[in-house]
């Protein structure tokens, strides 16, 4: 490899790092991806995303694409022993643009994310290298790969490192980082299908809350289905993956070769476990190399998604000069509180699902039962159980304790300065933007680093430097969080928010030397 010193280095190929990859590309920072696998991992790991994960996608530009392979907003029923629904969930939209929930084929998934980073000739991508270690100088750091091609030791080196290798992340362990929490006993039969004959419900993800032998079964698209089933005690794991043991589980479902393919039955553990520190230095862990939870609400690939959009705007501030270096120690402290709610809740409905005690298990399904038959009332306990808002309570910003400040801003459909139609980021420029419903700022140093956007109301003629609010859902969130002036760091988080003109001070330098 060259001398050349790349602005990133990402260690490990999935979502997480294809995402950074993307981000990362289109800003146009010199970036060097490590991947030890020679391609996409053929096994559906991830199920689902939602819609702010969507979002994000949408600023890489791929989203439409991603989603023409997507299955949106299916229900999520809880079922008893005997098929009967005990209640069901309807993910509420939180705004964002896109459907709530969406199910996903990874494989697919991570191959339009990869030939998204085919367009960037400044990523250059090294599959088939490990990561041996790495060093952190204090200027760069040095990577050592080993080309499993060619049995070669590559040197390489750059200023900052994303590791996204994974929950057994080597680079965490060579970094002696902590991974503490939990390993639960259960381990569980993932079966994955090619559908070949539909049968009643086989698009609803249903949780199978039967005390004898719990169970998920999942709509996948392209013509897929995932089961899951836990390994009971006594039994052979072995023999539970043969042939034989994946068609007795399914069969209990009324499932034959009539209606799938088996593509491949693995055994998996859940974990909850978050490494100690997420930066050290210049090398950032991100997506399972930091935290790892299970899988019950969809959302450790979509936490892996949300880092790598905190942590790159923070990054490509840094390496421009727009930024000091101390920026990037909000990475942690905003995205860790999110994720170990997202863990607690997925933790809570796992609980729920798996009771294997007849006599509490008979107790949920009452409760269940009664939750459901309210919309209220299951609407509530939904908000308690599934996705969390987007929501950095300890957010980076420049002090201001204000209602609107660490939420992001909904996306609505708003109509541009030349009368189209388009959802909001894509009508606002990247980068830091200024949202005014009234008076623009005066603020010198704002409006030299930022672009200041009139929020126009509905009915409004397009205009230069305005955006329309088609339905009324901008002003409407103004007015819930008493604000008349926003301004929007590049992930759409709020930074600073005010009823009056003035702001708090600009953070922003001009762009000079990389750091």
């Amino acid at each position: 490899m060259s001398d050349e010193t790349f602005d990133v280095a990402i260690i490990g190929y999935g979502p997480t790092g294809v995402t950074a990859a993307n981000l990362l590309g289109a800003m146009g920072h010199r970036v060097l991806v490590v991947e030890r696998e020679a391609d996409i991992y053929s096994r559906a790991r991830a199920i689902s995303t939602d819609e702010e994960v969507l979002r994000i996608w949408q600023t890489t530009g791929l989203v439409d694409r991603l989603k023409e392979d997507m299955l949106p907003e299916r229900t999520t029923a809880f079922v008893d022993a005997d098929q009967r629904i005990l209640g069901s969930v309807y993910p509420e939209s939180k705004g964002h643009g896109h459907p709530p929930q969406s199910f996903i084929y990874q494989p697919a998934l991570e191959q339009v994310l990869r030939d998204g980073v085919d367009r960037y000739p400044n990523v250059d991508i090294r599959l088939q290298h490990d990561s041996l270690k790495v060093r952190d100088t204090g200027g760069v750091v040095e990577l050592l790969l080993h080309d499993i091609r060619q049995d070669a030791l590559v040197h390489a080196s750059a200023r900052y490192v994303i590791a996204c290798d994974g929950g057994s992340s080597p680079t965490r362990g060579s970094l002696g980082i902590g991974f503490d929490g939990t390993t639960y006993e259960d381990r569980w039969v993932v079966i994955d299908t090619k559908m070949k004959k539909e049968w009643p419900n086989h698009d609803f993800l249903r949780f199978h809350c039967d005390p004898a032998r719990p169970a998920v079964d999942c709509p996948t698209p392209l013509g897929h289905h995932r089961w899951e089933f836990p390994i009971l005690p006594g039994e052979d794991e072995a023999a539970l993956v043969s042939d034989e043991g994946v068609w007795r589980l399914l069969a209990g479902h009324g499932i034959t070769p009539d209606n799938v393919d088996i593509l491949r039955a693995v055994v998996y553990s859940h974990h909850v476990r978050f490494a100690s520190q997420w930066r050290r230095g210049r090398i950032f862990l991100a997506g399972d190399a930091a935290h790892v939870m299970p899988p019950w609400i969809g959302q450790g690939m979509a936490a892996g998604v949300r880092d790598a959009a905190n942590l790159c705007w923070k990054l490509d501030a840094v390496l421009r000069g727009q930024l000091d270096v101390a920026v990037l120690d909000s990475y942690e402290t905003e995205r860790k509180p999110h994720v170990r709610e997202v863990t607690k809740r997925a933790v809570l409905v796992g609980r729920i699902i798996t009771h294997r005690r007849t006599r509490t298990a008979k107790l949920r399904d009452l409760m269940l039962r009664l939750v459901n038959r309210s919309p209220r009332v299951m609407i509530g306990v939904q908000g308690r159980l599934w996705i969390p808002d987007a929501n950095y309570a300890d957010s980076w910003n420049g002090g201001r304790s204000h209602d609107a400040v660490g939420h992001k801003i909904p996306q609505p459909t708003v109509i541009d300065d030349h009368g189209m139609d388009r959802l909001l980021d894509d009508a606002l420029p990247s980068g830091w933007v200024i949202l005014h419903t009234g008076n623009a700022p005066t603020d010198a140093a704002w409006n030299a680093t930022a672009t200041v956007i009139r929020v126009a109301a509905a009915g409004a003629a397009p205009a230069e430097g305005a955006v329309v609010d088609r339905d009324g859902t901008l002003h409407a969130w103004f007015d819930s969080h008493g604000a008349a002036t926003v301004v929007l760091r590049p992930d759409r988080f709020v930074y600073d928010a005010t009823a009056e003109s003035a702001l708090m001070p600009c953070p922003l330098r001009p762009m000079g030397a990389v750091a």
